[in-house]
């Protein structure tokens, strides 16, 4: 079994965590997607050309919640229920929105300019931010893989200065308290660049 991705990734460093909480045994390789070499190896395991890809045996699971559910039915780990589903559906919106945001960057474009798309992004990172900030002051984010997902989410936006969420207190409050643990610090994609 192996685990590609890159240190960068929010999906690819909840795997990470979530894996050495459960001391689940799933090695890791960090590739460089943009590189040729890279490139090549990802497309040989999956279509989509995105990050994290599993390989177990034949086996290419090619997306980080399916990756999650493959690993928890191998290992018989507690699975999501429907609302722990809908929480990282809110969580995934948001990162999906953000790495449309960092890309337009990268490709020259002012990502702050008044254009539909852009927008578009923006607003879907904030609803999903208050939408996270009511489900967490309430105590309804409880699953591991959840609260892993939610910090990778927030320490990304963080790293790649995308948005404040520190009008947000009970995020901010739980981003400050999750980054101080030792598995946070070892993933930290700061570390990467």
């Amino acid at each position: 079994m192996q685990l590609y991705g890159s240190d960068t990734s929010p999906y690819v460093r909840r795997l990470r965590i979530w894996c050495a909480q459960h001391t689940l045994d799933v090695p890791y390789q960090h590739i460089d997607i943009f590189s040729p070499a890279g490139r090549k190896l990802l497309l040989q395991h999956t279509p989509v050309a995105k990050i994290p890809v599993l390989v177990d045996g034949q086996q290419s699971i090619y997306d980080s919640t399916v990756i999650f559910e493959y690993l928890s039915q191998a290992h018989q780990l507690k699975p999501l229920h429907w609302d722990e589903r809908n929480q990282l559906t809110t969580i995934n919106a948001a990162n999906d929105s953000g790495v449309e945001l960092l890309l337009c960057q990268r490709s020259g474009f002012d990502t702050t300019q008044d254009t539909l798309f852009f927008n578009l992004q923006h607003q879907r990172i904030s609803q999903c931010l208050g939408m996270l900030e009511e489900l967490l002051s309430s105590g309804k984010i409880k699953h591991a893989y959840v609260l892993t997902s939610l910090f990778c989410l927030l320490d990304w936006l963080a790293f790649r200065q995308l948005t404040d969420f520190s009008v947000y207190s009970q995020l901010h409050a739980f981003w400050q308290q999750y980054s101080r643990e030792q598995l946070a610090q070892q993933t930290d994609p700061r570390k990467a660049e």
